[in-house]
């Protein structure tokens, strides 16, 4: 029985979870609250945009790795409403990065900011990048990404302290086939 997800699936989930939360945490806010006439917004702008790529990048090799690849069964939590939620919120967390993804896409395609930022060609930045849906849609996807990453802690905080089943080791490195390996083993006195 598979106890553990696939290592490539292991290593792109940590990976993916960090550069998530920084981008964010500091990326997002950072370029917000600067000025789009600002020196700085470009080099921002330039390093946001290739994170967010990078993401996008990093999800389609996760999800086709998760696609592909054996997993350890569904866990039970002994609530039927908790078991489906968490299903959802799994779903959710891809469609949301993926949303997220699109929508930063969508405002460079609607702002020009491919040929501004990678080729120093075309207009300048717009004076305001809220005149654009994409973006106000990109706002909306990072609060509500932000939202969900939360209830996932949450999540795994209720299985790790109060059902104490140690799920967090199905999302790291180690032998996936080993019975015993999951389980927490009295200590024994000799």
């Amino acid at each position: 029985m598979m106890k553990r997800y696939h290592p490539l699936l292991v290593g792109l989930h940590w990976l993916t979870a960090a550069m998530i939360l920084v981008a964010l945490l500091v990326g997002g806010p950072g370029l917000a609250n600067m000025e789009n006439s600002d020196p700085d917004k470009m080099f921002g702008l330039t390093g946001h945009m290739i994170w967010g790529l990078s993401i996008g990048a990093l999800m389609i090799i996760r999800l086709t790795t998760r696609i592909l690849s054996k997993s350890p069964q569904q866990t039970e939590s002994g609530n039927v409403m908790l078991n489906s939620g968490a299903r959802i919120a799994h779903l959710g967390l891809y469609f949301l990065v993926f949303a997220m993804v699109g929508s930063g896409i969508g405002i460079a395609i609607s702002a020009d900011l491919f040929s501004i930022v990678f080729s120093g060609s075309g207009p300048s930045l717009p004076a305001d990048f809220n005149i654009f849906p994409a973006r106000i849609a990109h706002g909306a996807i990072a609060s509500f990404l932000l939202i969900l990453i939360g209830l996932h802690f949450a999540g795994w905080a209720y299985h790790q302290f109060f059902l104490g089943d140690h799920l967090i080791n199905r999302m790291w490195f180690g032998k996936r086939n080993s019975p015993d390996e999951l389980t927490v083993q009295p200590k024994t006195t000799p």
